[in-house]
């Protein structure tokens, strides 16, 4: 398995440390900065490729919750707290795992073995092939020992299903093991939008819409209050 970038988000100094530790004891994790509030975060992210972040929720500025929720393309996220407030509303954000402080080590090898297994399942990058002499996004997916393609103007959307997502098209569904939010990852450049936490939607595929469910291809999707603001700010609120 090829390393996997991370970054530690964290303003109390001890607790850093002990993640510091931590992570220099695994190997297929690569420690690229220790951050001590999201904005500086957001810098990071801005010139680095990272998968992973180890993301305290109570910081300076900018709540870890919030701070989610401000980036696209988010990578993925094991929350770390000393409060058990904030796991329902962790969870609806599709986060690796949420640990609470103090951290032991058994622990927190258990949450980065969920990123490991994730890896492995992530869906072929998007490509573009030339057909009929126009380019058309897709990836593959594994199912029943093929590898299928998928081209992105044909996706309705994707919904989450445990460890499987169900890939929906006009007529016709894909089920393959992965996470949606390794899909979200993928997809957030090629007008996808994520409504809630078992759901992306194609933007061009949307009929309708209003402050609690969008409707594609004549099925109403839910839209997750975690996700509202930011479907509404991408789709406008509706009259």
């Amino acid at each position: 398995m090829e390393k996997l970038n991370c970054i530690i988000v964290e303003d109390e100094p001890l607790a850093a440390e002990v993640l510091q530790d931590y992570i220099s004891q695994v190997p297929f994790l690569d420690l690229k900065e220790t951050c001590t509030d999201a904005i500086y975060a957001i810098e990071v992210l801005q010139r680095e490729t990272i998968d992973v972040i180890f993301l305290d929720i109570h910081l300076p500025r900018l709540k870890g919750i919030d701070f989610i929720k401000t980036i696209k393309g988010v990578p993925q996220i094991i929350l770390i707290t000393a409060y058990r407030d904030y796991a329902v509303e962790s969870f609806e954000l599709n986060v690796t795992d949420y640990l609470l402080k103090p951290v032991s080590f058994n622990r927190f090898l258990a949450a980065v073995n969920k990123l490991k297994a994730r890896g492995s399942n992530t869906p072929a990058m998007m490509n573009a092939s030339k057909i009929n002499g126009s380019e058309k996004s897709h990836f593959y997916i594994n199912i029943n020992k093929k590898r299928v393609k998928i081209y992105l103007q044909d996706i309705l959307y994707i919904e989450s299903k445990k460890e499987y997502i169900s890939i929906v098209k006009e007529g016709k569904s894909f089920l393959t093991k992965s996470q949606l939010g390794e899909m979200e990852e993928q997809l957030y450049k090629h007008n996808f939008l994520r409504v809630h936490r078992s759901f992306i939607v194609s933007i061009e595929k949307i009929n309708a819409y209003s402050t609690t469910d969008v409707e594609v291809g004549g099925h109403e999707i839910p839209i997750g209050r975690s996700y509202k603001d930011q479907v509404m700010a991408q789709l406008g609120e509706p009259l």
